[in-house]
């Protein structure tokens, strides 16, 4: 692997930063939201997108039969690791998991439909797939699809869909052959979120973020908005979770995090003493430094291996993801640690320690073991893909 940027890498990282300078503003960037601060929740921060779009850096790596630019995928990697590390939405889920699907399986009418959208930043989407009964495993879902006439009607529940509240579109999957293992028999949906028999509930996090539970019932989709083939969606499924893994769990924030707690040990004290002096801190801060270095590297490394295979690579993903927020909840908790009582004042309390970053940090990494594939699952991904281990479940 070459870990040097070349001159048009370079030249693209000035023209971000250049970018984010011009727009720093409160109402579009906010680092204290940590992984949460990628989504695009707000009108203002629908607008920061929209000014990404016109620079045409929504689709850097999409075709250009579609709009897109033909650019590698490190350019999409240093873009979203460039506006996690200020806290402003990321390119997410519209341009990769949505839009790389639609062109890779989707029909021409989708494509028509909904990839000037993405492109312009005109549309958002919510992404379906946990429910109640199915959460890691993905695959046990439940949401049932019947034919009718010219399309499906949906009833079920599902859970955690960050963005039903304020999404356009709803990405879905159902199971459309109840018959089949539970693997197959699944299909791909795009639904609008204003559908009268759709029903979304508010659910709140411990970092008291909002999520939901939506709620289906006789929700009609004509065949038109299925996606790809008739019980393939599973597989679908799958590889855009190999993009989430990686495309939103950045590094950026976890360096940040890092450098934040290095500057308190650096300056602070306890019981009277410098931090930076007692040796139990310093080792700690120093084996922290060292795992993230580790983090940042296995991101590289998914990037190097998906510029040079025509599949998304599977285990390097979950090697990223399963490291990189493991160590983000290690970290959160050394802070919680070093900083001492203090630590548990919340985010803008008056003389909270490190601004109250530590509080938030360990409310918010949680999420990050479980979305996208829960720590566990990552395990079991390893074992079975990259060590050739036999499925125990």
């Amino acid at each position: 692997m070459d870990f040097e940027f070349s001159k048009d890498e370079q030249a693209f990282l000035r023209e971000v930063d250049k970018f984010l300078k011009e727009n720093n503003d409160v109402k579009y960037m906010d680092v204290t939201r940590e992984n949460m601060a990628q989504i695009c929740d707000t009108p203002e921060r629908r607008e920061f997108t929209a000014k990404m779009a016109k620079k045409g850096w929504l689709g850097i790596t999409w075709p250009k039969e579609y709009g897109g630019q033909d650019g590698e995928g490190f350019y999409e990697y240093l873009l979203n690791e460039k506006l996690s590390s200020v806290g402003a939405p990321q390119i997410g889920k519209g341009v990769g998991i949505i839009g790389k699907t639609l062109i890779n399986v989707g029909s021409e009418k989708l494509k028509k439909e909904f990839l000037p959208q993405i492109l312009d930043a005109k549309i958002e989407f919510a992404v379906g797939y946990s429910e109640p009964n199915a959460g890691s495993d993905s695959a046990a879902m439940r949401l049932k699809a019947e034919r009718q006439g010219d399309g499906w009607v949906l009833n079920g529940q599902k859970v955690f869909t960050t963005s039903a509240h304020f999404a356009d579109w709803y990405w879905v999957g159902a199971r459309t052959d109840p018959t089949a293992k539970k693997h197959h028999g699944i299909s791909l949906f795009l639904i609008r979120m204003d559908d009268p028999g759709l029903t979304v509930h508010p659910m709140y996090t411990m970092g008291k973020e909002r999520t939901n539970a939506v709620f289906f019932d006789n929700v009609f989709v004509h065949d038109d908005y299925r996606v790809g083939e008739l019980n393939k969606g599973f597989q679908y499924i799958a590889e855009a979770l190999d993009i989430e893994r990686f495309s939103m769990f950045t590094f950026s924030p976890i360096r940040n995090r890092m450098e934040l707690l290095a500057d308190h040990v650096k300056n602070g004290k306890k019981d009277g003493k410098p931090l930076k002096d007692d040796p139990v801190m310093r080792q700690k801060i120093a084996e922290l430094a060292t795992e993230c270095e580790v983090a940042r590297v296995l991101g590289v490394q998914f990037v190097d291996a998906a510029l040079n295979s025509s599949k998304t690579p599977t285990a390097e993903a979950s090697q990223y993801k399963l490291y990189a927020t493991e160590l983000s909840r290690r970290l959160a908790d050394a802070t919680m640690d070093i900083v001492g009582p203090g630590a548990q004042l919340a985010l803008h309390t008056q003389d909270a320690p490190l601004k109250g970053r530590a509080e938030s940090c360990y409310t918010y990494t949680v999420i990050d073991t479980i979305g996208g594939g829960t720590s566990e699952v990552q395990k079991n991904i390893l074992a079975t893909r990259k060590l050739g281990l036999p499925r125990n479940f």
